[in-house]
C-alpha cells in the first residue's frame, strides 16, 4: 500500500439542480451530475444527453477548409494522384482510413503513407514528402501531423506539389508554407471546437466533400470509424467530440461492418457486445497501437481499409497479425515494467525521489510510453523511461497533475538533440552518456516543488449516493451520460457507513470480490487490484465510506447492478462505529 487517496468532494448550486431536474424529469443526482460538467440549461444538457450528427458543425468554418475542399474535387475530376500521410498511432491511423476510403468512394485515385516509429521517426518529414512526389502524387493530404513541419511544406512546394495540412497538435507561430492549413487550433481560426482529436480535424474535411458530393448518408459509417481515434486520442469528450464518440460507438455497437473491421471485433471478441469507451481504451486501440508500436502500422490500416467480401480471409489473416503484436506489445512492456520496477525499488538515487528516471539497453521503444505511465500509475510519481541504443537515448515522459513534465525538461533543453510534448506527456532523444546528469537535475527539480500531498492520489467524489438511492432509473440516466472520459469523467459516489456482510475474497490473485450492505441495501462490490488489502478489510468490517462508480453486468442474459470500488476509507477514531482503524485504505 502507498499513501493513502485525499478525497475531493465537488459541488453544484442547489438552484440550478432543482431546475434542470425538473425540466428533464431525470433524478436530482443526475441533474446534480450534469451541473458538474457546465450544463446549466436544459437545452444544452438534452443536446449532451442526446447528441445528433446535426450537432456537428459547419465543416467550412475551419479557416483553410474552402482551399481544401476544392484542390480535392479538382484532383478528384482531373484523376490526379492523391496522397495521404498519417500517423502510426490510432488517431492517426483512423484519420488515414477515412480520409482514404472518403476520397476512394468519390471517384478519386489516393494511395497512403503512415511513418514506421523506428525507421522513419514522427511526423511529416522532407523525405516523405520527395517519396510520394516519386510515387506520383499531385496532392498530399497530411493527418494527425504536419502542423509544425516547416521544412516539409517548403519542399512540397519546391516539388509543385500541393500539401493540405489537417492536424490537431498546437501550431507555432509561423505555419507551414502549405496550399492549406487546417487546425482548429490555430490562432487565426474562429471555429467553435478547439478540441478535436487528429481524426476529428479529418472528419471535417470527409463531411465537406460529403456535402458537396450530396452524399451525407455516408457520413455515419465514417465518424463509426472516427469514434475509434478520437477514443483512444483521451481528447475531451464535449462538443463535437462527444457527438462522434457516442453516435459511432452506438453504430460499432450495431453494425454492420466492413469486413476488416469485422475481423477486428471478431479476433478481440467484441463482436455483437455493445461497445464503451473502456472497450476501445483497452481492447480495440492497443490493438491497433500494437502495428505502429511493434511492426508497422500498415497492418491496421490495411485491416481497416478492407472493404468486400473478397478481402475476408485478408481481414481475418491482419486481425490475427494485430493480435499477435499485441501480444508481443504485452510481453515486452511487461519485461520492461519488471526490470524498470526493479530499479525504482532498489536504487536509492532513482527510487528515493519524487521524480523517476530509469533507463536500459535496447529497450524496446514501442512500449517505453506504456511503461512510463505504468510507473506513474503505480508510483504516484513523474516517470522518465529511456531506451540506449548505439549511445543515443531515446525517452517517454508521463507525469502527474501536479507537474508540468515539459517545464521540467525544458530546465535541461541543453542536455537533449530534441525534445517536445506537454504538461502530462513528453518524449526527449539525448547522448546515452549524460542520462545520469538529466536524472539528477530532473530529480532536484522534482524534489523542490512537488509536495508529499502533490504525491497521493486524489478521489473526486461527484455526490453522495447512498445505497438504497440506487435504482434502475439512475443507473439508465447514468448510461446516457456515456461514454466517459476526458472532460466527462465516470462518476465517482460516496457511500458512508458501510457494512461488508461477505468477502472479501480475491479473484485472480490481484482483485477483491465482497458484498456490502446500507440501510438494508445490499450490493456487490468489486475492487479491483486491491488483493493486498484483503486482510486489512477483514479485520474492518464496518463503518466503512465507500468511493465508488456504479456499473450494469450484463451475465447470460440477467442484468445485475455493482459497484465498482474507486477507494475505501476505513473508519475514523470517534465514529460509533469505528474498530480501531485510523488510516485510509488505497484501493486506487
Amino acid at each position: 500500500m502507498l499513501q493513502p487517496c485525499i478525497w475531493e468532494r465537488r459541488q453544484s448550486d442547489p438552484g440550478t439542480v432543482a431546475r434542470l431536474a425538473a425540466e428533464l424529469r431525470v433524478p436530482p443526482v443526475i441533474a446534480h451530475l450534469l451541473s458538474l460538467r457546465g450544463l446549466e440549461s436544459a437545452e444544452a444538457a438534452a443536446r449532451f444527453l442526446a447528441p445528433r450528427l446535426e450537432d456537428l458543425h459547419d465543416p467550412m468554418a475551419l479557416a483553410g477548409m474552402a482551399t481544401a475542399v476544392e484542390r480535392v474535387l479538382g484532383a478528384i475530376a482531373r484523376r490526379e494522384k492523391v496522397a495521404i500521410h498519417g500517423d502510426y498511432d490510432v488517431d492517426g491511423i483512423t484519420s488515414t482510413v477515412i480520409l482514404h476510403r472518403a476520397i476512394e468512394m468519390f471517384g478519386g485515385d489516393v494511395i497512403h503513407f503512415i511513418p514506421e516509429r523506428l525507421r522513419h521517426g514522427y511526423g511529416l518529414q522532407v523525405e516523405a514528402i520527395e517519396r510520394l512526389h516519386a510515387a506520383g502524387a499531385r496532392v498530399v493530404i497530411s493527418v494527425d501531423c504536419g502542423i509544425r513541419s516547416i521544412d516539409a511544406a517548403r519542399r512540397a512546394r519546391e516539388l509543385g506539389v500541393d500539401l493540405i495540412i489537417t492536424d490537431h497538435h498546437e501550431p507555432e507561430e509561423e505555419l507551414p508554407p502549405a496550399l492549406a492549413v487546417i487546425n482548429p487550433k490555430r490562432h487565426d481560426c474562429s471555429y467553435p471546437d478547439k478540441h478535436l482529436a487528429g481524426v476529428g480535424v479529418a472528419l471535417k474535411l470527409v463531411q465537406a466533400l460529403c456535402t458537396r458530393f450530396d452524399r451525407l448518408k455516408l457520413l455515419p459509417g465514417f465518424v463509426k470509424v472516427a469514434a475509434l481515434g478520437t477514443l483512444a486520442d483521451v481528447v475531451p469528450l464535449v462538443g463535437e467530440n462527444r457527438v462522434i464518440a457516442k453516435l459511432g460507438l452506438e453504430r460499432l455497437s450495431s453494425g454492420p461492418h466492413t469486413v476488416g473491421l469485422q475481423a477486428l471485433l471478431d479476433g478481440c471478441g467484441l463482436a455483437g457486445r455493445t461497445l464503451d469507451s473502456y472497450h476501445v481504451g483497452f481492447v480495440l486501440g492497443p490493438r491497433i497501437n500494437a502495428a505502429g508500436r511493434m511492426s508497422t502500422p500498415d497492418i491496421a490500416t490495411r485491416l481497416l481499409l478492407a472493404v468486400g467480401e473478397e478481402f475476408t480471409e485478408e481481414a481475418r489473416r491482419l486481425a490475427d497479425q494485430l493480435n499477435a503484436e499485441n501480444v508481443r506489445r504485452q510481453e515486452e512492456e511487461a519485461s520492461i515494467l519488471a526490470m524498470a520496477r526493479r530499479a525504482v525499488e532498489s536504487d536509492p538515487s532513482i527510487g528515493a525521489h519524487n521524480l523517476l528516471v530509469v533507463a536500459g539497453e535496447g529497450w524496446h521503444r514501442g512500449v517505453i510510453g506504456i511503461v512510463a505511465s505504468k510507473l506513474t500509475e503505480t508510483f504516484r510519481k513523474p516517470a522518465v523511461v529511456i531506451s540506449v541504443e548505439d549511445g543515443l537515448a531515446h525517452g517517454s515522459c508521463r507525469s502527474i497533475p501536479g507537474f508540468d513534465v515539459l517545464a521540467a525538461l525544458e530546465r535541461c533543453a541543453d542536455l537533449f538533440v530534441r525534445f517536445g510534448g506537454h504538461r502530462q506527456a513528453a518524449g526527449l532523444t539525448m547522448d546515452a552518456a549524460r542520462v545520469p546528469e538529466l536524472r539528477a537535475r530532473l530529480a532536484a527539480h522534482a524534489d523542490a516543488v512537488l509536495s508529499p500531498d502533490d504525491l497521493r492520489a486524489h478521489v473526486y467524489v461527484d455526490a453522495l449516493l447512498p445505497l438504497p438511492a440506487i435504482s434502475p432509473e439512475v443507473v439508465d440516466c447514468l448510461q446516457r451520460l456515456a461514454p466517459f472520459g476526458s472532460a466527462n469523467p465516470k462518476p465517482v459516489f460516496e457511500a458512508s457507513r458501510v457494512d461488508i456482510v461477505t468477502g472479501p475474497t480475491t479473484m485472480k490473485d490481484r482483485h477483491l470480490s465482497m458484498t456490502v450492505r446500507q440501510h438494508g441495501r445490499v450490493f456487490r462490490a468489486i475492487a479491483w487490484r486491491a488483493a493486498e488489502h484483503a486482510g486489512v478489510l477483514q479485520a474492518n468490517r464496518a463503518g466503512l465510506d465507500l468511493a465508488y462508480h456504479l456499473e450494469r453486468n450484463e451475465f447470460r442474459g440477467e442484468s445485475t447492478i455493482e459497484l465498482n470500488v474507486c477507494d475505501i476509507q476505513l473508519a475514523r477514531p470517534g465514529d460509533a462505529a469505528a474498530v480501531g482503524a485510523t488510516a485510509p485504505v488505497s484501493t486506487s
